[in-house]
């Protein structure tokens, strides 16, 4: 994953969006703290954007570390992740 700034993002923001459609994930910092990760909308965490988008979700990532460890699932075309997510919760408290 690669950072930049703020400043360096507003200088050519059509530049930092084709980085990440190419399948790069970037880190937008101000004085050294990260305000925002961008993602590639495809890959291991497309099956969570309709999620986030919907506000079901949020992710709380803050390196590429943490981002590689959220669980990935083999789901069917037809399947909601939320609802295979809540029937696995609901098998693990009985």
């Amino acid at each position: 994953m690669s950072s930049v700034s703020v400043r360096e993002f507003s200088y050519n923001p059509s530049s930092m969006f084709a980085r990440v459609e190419q399948g790069e994930t970037l880190e937008v910092t101000r004085h050294g703290k990260v305000i925002a990760v961008l993602l590639p909308g495809s890959g291991t965490l497309g099956r969570y954007t309709p999620l986030v988008t919907k506000g079901l979700i949020k992710l709380k990532a803050t390196t590429t570390s943490d981002l590689d460890r959220v669980p990935q699932y083999a789901l069917p075309a037809d399947a909601s992740p939320l609802d295979i997510l809540l029937d696995e919760r609901a098998e693990d408290d009985r």
